[in-house]
């Protein structure tokens, strides 16, 4: 195991700065981000949707990018990495349905491995039965998500993450600086400017 491997799930529709922010950043730190999504291979893409706030009762949807693969999702070794992240958007509430998906959230979990779930991620801890007993932020939809799984919502300011154990969770793209250095500090990565 490289203690520079991360794996990211990905799916269409996929919140766009949740999927290519974290992304970007973490292989900007040296880590070896591995993007995948079922059915799909390195060099294949996803499609992603921008999600916005701007005063309506929820999120505004818009085109965003094609988002590159980077890894086939058929060959993931859940022990070959140090930690996941789940990106928010559309794709989890499919995602969730893949019993492969499940399986690797909960070897992560199980090997006690740093997770980092922002927006509608929590949709697919839910599912895989990680935060039974657990406090989890999320999208504020998704509250009752997180409850229904035994879970404790965490109802926090957008731009802000919480952490509890493994878990880094954060309610949507606004919380980015707070929620991937909470993720890295999780990892044990020292950054100095």
């Amino acid at each position: 195991m490289s203690d520079k491997k991360l794996l990211l799930l990905a799916g269409d529709f996929a919140e766009d700065y949740e999927t290519m922010v974290p992304f970007q950043a973490l292989t900007m730190l040296g880590y070896e981000v591995h993007a995948v999504c079922p059915d799909k291979k390195s060099g294949d893409s996803v499609k992603t949707a921008i999600h916005d706030f701007e005063g309506d009762q929820t999120y505004t949807e818009k085109p965003g990018h094609n988002f590159v693969l980077t890894y086939d999702f058929d060959d993931v070794r859940e022990e070959d990495y140090v930690g996941l992240v789940v990106p928010g958007g559309r794709a989890p509430e499919y995602l969730r349905l893949n019993a492969r998906v499940i399986e690797i959230v909960q070897a992560f979990n199980a090997a006690g491995k740093p997770i980092a779930a922002v927006c509608h991620g929590a949709q697919l801890l839910a599912a895989a039965g990680v935060l039974d007993g657990r406090e989890c932020s999320a999208y504020p939809a998704c509250g009752p998500d997180v409850r229904m799984a035994g879970g404790t919502y965490m109802d926090i300011p957008v731009d802000q993450a919480h952490v509890e154990g493994n878990l880094v969770t954060a309610p949507a793209w606004p919380a980015h600086p707070a929620w991937l250095s909470a993720f890295v500090k999780l990892l044990g990565a020292q950054i100095s400017l």
